[in-house]
């Protein structure tokens, strides 16, 4: 056979075979030319959430089927079987529970009531870990400070016996700053600040710049070495009251009861699935959200919209048939709230893997803005900005282009160690903190509209940075 004849005809048919088996963006090698070569890709997951997401159907069965999932719970348990029943039903590989220890803290019952100087049933929430009052309760003159400045101003004699109302308000919200890291220490530490002056017990004006009457609950923890008191939230209006009461020369007396407790560790688990990589399975991308939440209200923005929008971002990937390079993994870790237990064994379980880039969103299922993006190595970070900023020129469609460097988020930052590029969906947070841990956390307060946009911000740059030739942080 004289095989130059047919030459030609053999150059064209292998030509023809590798562009139908190669997509377009696989041929890239420039990190500036990413927003073209996936343009068509992202287009497909933009059309396909648009017509066929799931995810808020996904977040009414978790919210209203389920409800609030607080560590070591029986509706924590379900949430995991049911989270794990849904990602095989969605046809992905791998997926597992993790065994992770928690510790189990109760609320059980509890009442604060203001006595004089009339009677007044103040709305509270013990904070989680809180030690109980005894049997009969704690009833005590109330002193009001506005933050630790003024308490540790204050002489002895005037706070032993007493209940510290912290009265530090929330900054408004600005672009800038939700004003969360300036009030948090309060409700983390004031208990032990207030007991080693004296004082009997403490309540907290609830973490929010916005209340109808609503107190916030959330994690507290004490100094080992000061003795353990009882500490509740408040809602923005009674420690305001009290305050007033206080400016007044008048004294209020109230009555504390609560019957909190930790019960030790109990098992829970992280919840995984993964679509596995075509060509680098062992390079991994991580996206997920905390499966946990208070126990009260149904953990709708924190964090039930992180979980679905990851669950069904992988959906999406898997449906339209793409085959990312590298592994995409959902993680959904438990014990977010009181312990980030689920997290930290995450990263030591798995620290032999390489994980490439993570991605966490908990900051509700607002309309998204971009991508925070935090790492190790300073420089790498810098080159790895660049390269998201790239990467979301796909997402101009629904606005979610910034890019600002730092914190990523609690889980995916305890990756940050072992040298993952970590990052966090950021949103329009300005109502977050009004409903942030109260009965009001409820699945009617999110848009299914922003929240299919949140599906498409994180389906698209994990399939970005799962399938691109490189990686973040590296040129």
């Amino acid at each position: 056979m004289n095989l130059r004849r047919y030459l030609p005809a053999i150059f064209c048919i292998v030509v023809i075979s590798v562009a139908t088996v190669l997509p377009a963006q696989t041929t890239t090698s420039s990190k500036e030319d990413i927003a073209k070569a996936y343009s068509a890709t992202a287009k497909k997951i933009f059309d396909s959430a648009r017509s066929k997401n799931q995810s808020y159907a996904k977040l009414i069965q978790l919210c209203d089927d389920i409800g609030h999932r607080l560590s070591g719970s029986e509706s924590l348990d379900k949430a995991i079987a049911w989270s794990q029943s849904v990602l095989k039903e969605d046809g992905h590989e791998n997926v597992q529970a993790e065994k992770v220890m928690v510790n189990k803290w109760v609320r059980g019952k509890e009442h604060c009531r203001m006595l004089t100087p009339r009677e007044f049933e103040i709305p509270m929430l013990g904070l989680g870990g809180s030690v109980a009052t005894p049997k009969e309760g704690i009833t005590a003159e109330v002193i009001v400070v506005s933050d630790k400045d003024e308490l540790d101003a204050l002489a002895g004699d005037k706070i032993a016996g007493k209940i510290v109302v912290f009265n530090v308000a929330m900054p408004k919200w600005t672009k800038e700053s939700s004003g969360y890291g300036q009030t948090v220490q309060y409700r983390s530490n004031g208990a032990s600040w207030a007991a080693e002056r004296g004082a009997v017990a403490a309540l907290v004006r609830s973490v929010t710049a916005y209340s109808l009457q609503s107190p916030h609950t959330g994690a507290m923890r004490y100094n080992a070495k000061i003795k353990k008191v009882p500490v509740a939230a408040i809602s923005t209006e009674t420690a305001m009251m009290l305050a007033r009461f206080q400016k007044r020369g008048i004294t209020p007396k109230v009555k504390l009861y609560m019957e909190a407790k930790s019960e030790g560790e109990v098992p829970s688990a992280n919840v995984v699935a993964e679509i596995v990589g075509s060509e680098k399975p062992e390079e991994i991308v991580v996206i997920g959200g905390h499966i946990d939440s208070w126990d009260v209200g149904q953990g709708a923005q924190d964090d039930g919209c992180g979980c679905v929008v990851a669950m069904e971002a992988l959906s999406i990937i898997r449906k339209l048939n793409l085959k990312p390079k590298r592994t995409i993994r959902v993680v959904l870790w438990t014990n977010e709230e009181n312990g980030v237990a689920g997290a930290r064994s995450y990263a030591a379980r798995h620290t032999n893997e390489l994980h490439v880039a993570g991605i966490e969103s908990d900051s509700g299922g607002f309309k998204p803005e971009g991508l925070s993006i935090d790492m190790e190595d300073e420089k790498k970070q810098e080159i790895a900005a660049e390269q998201l900023a790239e990467i979301l020129k796909l997402l101009e469609p629904i606005g979610a282009t910034k890019v600002k460097q730092g914190f990523s988020g609690v889980d995916v930052g305890q990756l940050k160690p072992l040298g993952t590029a970590c990052m966090g969906l950021n949103v329009d947070g300005r109502l977050y903190f009004n409903t942030h841990h109260t009965w009001a956390d409820t699945v009617d307060k999110v848009d299914p509209k922003e929240l299919t946009d949140c599906t498409i911000a994180v389906a698209t740059a994990a399939f970005v940075i799962a399938d691109m030739p490189g990686l973040l942080g590296e040129r």
